[in-house]
């Protein structure tokens, strides 16, 4: 299922946002705090602190756009704090986080040795 068409890249604002931000706001935070090209294409996302609700951030050529969806029942899987304030997503991993999924899956590890 495609929500939107194919944007060129799909970035997770880690850091979770007062969503009585609206367009404006949020654009000010991917110019700022994200350090990204706001008119790229890509698929800005936001989510608030209760991880129900996320907006999405768009310039689709004649404007920006402002998507929002709001669960019912249950959680999105944010990622958690990691060094960057961003985190860059496929779009299939976006698909996986608006159904349910954890996007961020199993972290490498790396060992010295293995003893059994």
């Amino acid at each position: 299922m495609k929500l939107f068409a194919d944007p060129s890249q799909v970035y997770l604002h880690r850091d979770f946002v007062d969503f009585r931000k609206s367009i404006n706001s949020l654009a000010a935070i991917v110019e700022t705090d994200m350090a990204l090209p706001l008119m790229s294409g890509a698929l800005f996302v936001f989510c608030n602190k209760g991880k129900d609700k996320l907006k999405i951030l768009y310039w689709d050529h004649t404007g920006f756009a402002l998507w929002y969806k709001r669960l019912e029942k249950d959680k999105f899987k944010w990622p958690g704090k990691r060094s960057s304030p961003t985190y860059s997503l496929s779009q299939q991993q976006l698909e996986w986080l608006l159904s349910g999924y954890d996007v961020i899956g199993h972290q490498p590890m790396t060992f010295q040795s293995v003893a059994l």
